[in-house]
């Protein structure tokens, strides 16, 4: 395994790697709250435009200076990278929404299911191997999100549904990343995520214009910027510990959203969500 630093001692990078995915996760989760008091007054579709926008002026930045711009826009799946921005559109949308009508922690808990879906839909589309291992936990987590939705039991909500729907989009993505990967290096995925995001969220949201306030402007600069941060946090983390030993840690995502839903937003955490999510976190261990 490769580190960021030769110097670095594989314990102290395991521990620079852990404490980096622990810190995105947080700033994931900080991410969700002020997203979720933002869309009670503004539009999801003019949130999603603006956070484009400015991922795509990073993304222009990113490329020029990994290779240049002529170099990053070859791609060897040019469709397949026009439906994966699309679909990364309104993942982000739907998600939104989810949090609009629902807590952090009911939507993380429900949206936690999307490794499993992605693991389903990688051994279904692209032939990747299973494990006995994996199936099972699959089944676990299956039956974490069903104890959460609580289907045909009278307290059973639709909008749970919502990020359940969210999940599912967010693997077809990675699937489609996967995919997309073989060919096209990080830089092409990023330029053309970062265009045609732009360009599909501005045709949904353009229209759908509501001045923010100052203080609104705020969180939304806010937001636009710990969310490129978040994700250079990770790769970085992935610089110093391997994949598989962070898996377990990036269930700390759902353990911060819960703790900002019930201090910053006054949630409850009824026992059927404790239950459910435990189930989901361990299906993904």
């Amino acid at each position: 395994m490769e580190h960021g630093f030769s110097t670095t001692s594989p314990a102290k990078g395991l521990r620079i790697g852990i404490g980096l995915c622990l810190l995105s996760m947080f700033i994931f989760a900080v991410q969700d709250g002020i997203t979720k008091t933002l869309v009670k007054d503004l539009p999801v579709a003019q949130m999603v435009m603006v956070r484009y926008w400015f991922f795509l002026l990073f993304a222009v930045a990113f490329v020029s200076v990994k290779g240049g711009l002529k170099t990053a826009v070859r791609t060897g799946q040019p469709m397949l990278q026009v439906v994966r921005a699309l679909l990364g559109v309104f993942e982000i949308a739907v998600f939104g929404l989810a949090l609009r009508y629902l807590g952090l922690a009911e939507t993380h808990a429900i949206y936690a299911i999307f490794p499993l879906l992605t693991l389903f839909l990688a051994a279904l589309v692209l032939r990747e191997s299973v494990s006995l291992r994996q199936t099972l936990a699959a089944v676990v987590g299956f039956t974490g999100t069903l104890i959460i939705l609580q289907p045909g039991v009278g307290v059973f909500s639709v909008a749970s549904l919502i990020p359940l729907l969210s999940a599912f989009m967010f693997a077809v993505f990675n699937v489609l990343t996967r995919k997309i990967s073989q060919t096209d290096s990080f830089a092409t995925n990023m330029l053309y995520m970062g265009f045609w995001g732009a360009v599909a969220s501005t045709a949904i949201g353009g229209g759908q214009w509501v001045m923010p306030t100052p203080l609104q402007w705020g969180l939304i600069l806010v937001l636009c910027i710990t969310g490129i941060a978040a994700q250079l946090l990770l790769l970085q983390a992935l610089k110093y510990t391997a994949a598989v030993i962070l898996q377990p840690f990036n269930y700390a995502l759902l353990m911060f959203a819960s703790l900002i839903g019930v201090v910053w937003f006054g949630e409850t955490l009824d026992s059927f969500l404790i239950v459910g999510a435990t189930l989901v976190g361990g299906g993904k261990n």
